[in-house]
């Protein structure tokens, strides 16, 4: 049986919330779950929809600004750890080191996925300088 009310959203990956649509590596033109192929590494395009992730420019800045985030985040934690409870070295590396990849790895998805979807969004275009014309 059809479905009585058809969507009226003509584009379904637009409504959806910034942050969940990241999380979930959303399309944002058909909404689709299909903007990953990896952990942190776009497809080519929307297997939905076909939309060509490439013509994107999201870049490597979000990787550099997160990792020293979470990096000086992690380092706060752990002098935290040292200073209450004195755990050996051997502790810190096997508790520290897995935590922080899996922190970066798992924002790096969402912020790429943000900025991706933002971009789309807005309509951004990678800028062009056109020639200035006198009038003659």
């Amino acid at each position: 049986m059809p479905d009585p009310m058809p969507s009226t959203d003509p584009d379904p990956g637009l409504s959806q919330p910034l942050l969940a649509a990241a999380v979930r590596g959303a399309c944002p033109q058909c909404g689709s779950a299909t903007l990953f192929v990896g952990p942190v590494r776009f497809a080519v395009s929307c297997r939905a929809c076909g939309l060509d992730y490439g013509q994107f420019n999201v870049g490597d800045g979000p990787a550099a600004f997160l990792t020293l985030i979470i990096g000086a985040a992690m380092v706060a934690m752990a002098l935290v750890l040292e200073l209450k409870v004195h755990p050996p070295l051997w502790l810190h590396i096997l508790l520290w080191t897995p935590l922080t990849v899996f922190a970066v790895v798992g924002s790096l998805r969402v912020a790429k996925g943000m900025l991706l979807i933002l971009e789309c969004r807005n309509k951004a275009r990678e800028g062009r300088l056109q020639a200035w014309k006198r009038d003659q």
